[in-house]
């Protein structure tokens, strides 16, 4: 069977944003999946009556070039706010990184790209890439946002 490149990698980043919200469901939150992402948000987290999360996902493939596994370019983040939450997937590590978009623009975080067609966007890279051991490991720097998801979006809340 041929691999179908761009078709290929499309449904992987779908199937690992279903991924991601069974992830969130089975902790216990309140997920509501969004039709169309054409604001950064694939699906939103509800905590309580009044409190609301907009989440992007990104993922990468266990198929990637490994020193690519954590690299995250071309963030959009036009207004960053602490219930903008991205929720990052490493698949060669198995390692989810939940991180408030606040956090990925302050100055040291990521990078801002300066120039170029992506200029103003951000880019996070959360793994490093052992060429000599060929091992794909979490940068220590982003240790506090691995399976954050509670400290993202609080503990489960109960909605009646």
């Amino acid at each position: 069977m041929r691999e179908l490149g761009y078709r290929h990698s499309a449904s992987f980043g779908k199937r690992q944003e279903y991924v991601a919200v069974a992830e969130l469901l089975r902790r216990g939150y309140d997920v509501y999946m969004t039709l169309v992402d054409d604001q950064g948000i694939d699906c939103v987290v509800r905590q309580g009556p009044n409190k609301y999360f907009d989440v992007q996902i990104k993922a990468r493939s266990k198929n990637c070039n490994p020193k690519n596994a954590g690299h995250f370019p071309q963030l959009t983040i036009s207004s960053p706010k602490k219930n903008y939450i991205f929720i990052f997937y490493s698949e060669a590590i198995n390692t989810y990184w939940v991180i408030p978009s606040t956090k990925i623009v302050e100055p040291g975080f990521g990078n801002v790209l300066k120039s170029g067609p992506s200029e103003g966007k951000y880019r996070v890279i959360l793994t490093n890439y052992s060429k000599s051991k060929n091992l794909v490991t979490p940068r220590p720097k982003y240790q506090k946002y691995e399976n954050a998801f509670v400290q993202a979006f609080g503990e489960p809340s109960l909605i009646t």
